[in-house]
């Protein structure tokens, strides 16, 4: 009869655990579409090669070495079927002995499939922040240490548990990825926007910024509707498992309060940009809900609904602030990734003592730190690497152009260009 119910447990779990991140793989095809809208048309193809390229690559990257980095598995190399880190004919064995405990129990390859769409999550965070003007092929080889080494190491020390090189443990508390995930990419993202430097035309001649409108709004609308969805995926599958009684309920309150926070985020980035600007700015909403996603996604589990709406719409409120002040800091970020990811990244951190009473402040600070310094650094360091070999911008010409022709020999809208 245990082995029974641990199979059927196995099972559900497996199942779940495989949903949930084909919701998060989905979100891929958000990051895509929001940036594909956001950027000039000159520029789509170019973006959305690379949104497409660095998926493949993470995949690629986090079988070869990543999750051997991050959790010590192995399992694609060794072949070994896992539950989780245990192999599976002794946990049969183990539980027909001693009956099942309810414990989380899955397939090897389901925890590496699912790990393995956060890891593309985080790079696709840095291919919008630093669109328009930088090398596909210098990108794309930053992809390549980003997901097979600088982002596996630092999940090692928070959820892997392993010690910061050997120095110090971590005592922090990140259910789904704030820090880990959110605050990861916007790292590596400021790092290369600051060695790559603005877009042309970006600033005027006393320093002011001006607005480059992005091509197609309706995209970077529907963009954001499915990030939003996959972020079901994202928090809900971050629980870890399905079965039984109350783990069932945190799923579903997971699932309400990353609506709640998305709602909030989107209807206080409106109301703010409308103070400010005198308008209904859609892409400020549009960052005000992925503001209040990021910012919930460090504890989705704990707060009740309206809490949650609370620490969304404080996210929304904050990134409309903060993309003002980067852009008047001259760090140009075309879709706004740093804001959403990195400044409410942090918030969402912090946001974690509200509601959870074993989470210290000591703790989220050192692994915020932690977090943003490693990234930060390994990152401005493989940035300036590859602009010492390869180059990493555009020259003058192709980028007043547009990227589409130079680095991909084709253009997103062809039709609108070509000369009847």
């Amino acid at each position: 009869m245990e082995n029974n119910i641990f199979e059927l447990q196995y099972a559900m779990d497996t199942f779940y655990f495989l949903v949930c991140g084909a919701l998060v793989m989905w979100m891929a095809a958000g990051f895509a579409m929001l940036e594909s809208g956001l950027v000039r048309s000159k520029n789509t193809t170019e973006i959305l090669t690379k949104n497409v390229a660095l998926f493949a690559v993470a995949s690629t990257m986090y079988m070869v070495c990543g999750y051997q980095f991050m959790y010590g598995g192995g399992y694609f190399l060794s072949g070994i079927e896992t539950v989780g880190n245990l192999d599976v004919e002794a946990a049969l064995a183990a539980s027909a002995e001693n009956g099942f405990d309810g414990d989380s129990v899955y397939s090897g390859a389901s925890d590496f499939f699912f790990q393995v769409v956060f890891v593309a999550t985080a790079m696709s965070i840095v291919s919008g922040a630093v669109a328009e003007r930088m090398k596909l092929w210098a990108f794309l080889v930053f992809a390549v240490v980003m997901t097979g080494v600088i982002y596996p190491l630092e999940g090692g020390w928070t959820w892997g548990g392993n010690s910061v090189f050997g120095l110090y443990e971590l005592s922090y508390s990140d259910y789904a990825g704030s820090g880990i995930v959110h605050l990861a990419g916007a790292a590596a993202a400021l790092a290369g926007v600051i060695v790559l430097g603005a877009r042309r035309g970006k600033y005027s001649a006393d320093g002011k910024p001006k607005a480059i409108p992005g091509a197609n709004l309706p995209l970077a609308t529907l963009g954001t509707f499915i990030l939003w969805m996959g972020w079901f995926g994202f928090n809900g599958g971050s629980t870890l498992k399905l079965g039984g009684i109350a783990v069932a309920n945190e799923v579903a309150y997971v699932f309400l309060n990353t609506n709640a926070a998305a709602a909030g985020g989107l209807i206080a980035a409106l109301i703010v940009a409308r103070i400010m600007f005198g308008k209904a700015d859609l892409t400020m909403a549009l960052n005000g809900a992925l503001a209040g996603l990021v910012a919930i996604t460090a504890e989705p589990a704990d707060p009740t609904a309206l809490m949650a709406t609370l620490i969304g719409a404080a996210g929304g409120v904050l990134v409309v602030f903060s993309i003002i002040t980067l852009d008047k800091l001259k760090i140009d970020d075309p879709v706004g990734a740093i804001s959403v990811h990195g400044v409410v990244g942090i918030w969402g951190i912090f946001a974690v003592l509200i509601s959870d009473g074993d989470a210290t402040f000591g703790g989220q600070l050192v692994g915020m730190l932690t977090i943003f310094v490693w990234v930060f650094v390994a990152s401005l360091i493989t940035w300036i690497i590859i602009k010492a070999i390869m180059g990493i911008r555009v020259s003058e010409e192709e980028e007043i152009e547009g990227v589409d022709m130079s680095e991909c020999g084709m253009e997103a809208y062809p039709e609108f260009t070509q000369t009847k």
